[in-house]
């Protein structure tokens, strides 16, 4: 994955999901939107999903680094 990708993927993982599950939460409640806590769990889950997979992704990439470094000593 190249950084810029990797770099947006984790601005939409740890701040847009979450902004967006607290938007949704919050004109759910006021408005009375049907299925509000269903949809709001459903977010929190992706987005720990998400970030689930970028931490991978981040140590996975250090660890090759750090491997490609050790190598050429």
């Amino acid at each position: 994955m190249k950084n810029k990708t990797y770099d947006i993927l984790k601005y939409l993982v740890t701040v847009g999901l979450p902004a967006l599950t607290t938007l949704w939460l919050a004109l759910a409640s006021i408005w009375g939107f049907p299925y509000a806590e269903a949809i709001g769990a459903t977010l929190t889950a992706l987005t720990a999903f998400f970030a689930t997979l970028l931490g991978i992704s981040s140590y996975n990439y250090h660890k090759s680094i750090e491997a490609e470094e050790n190598s050429e000593c």
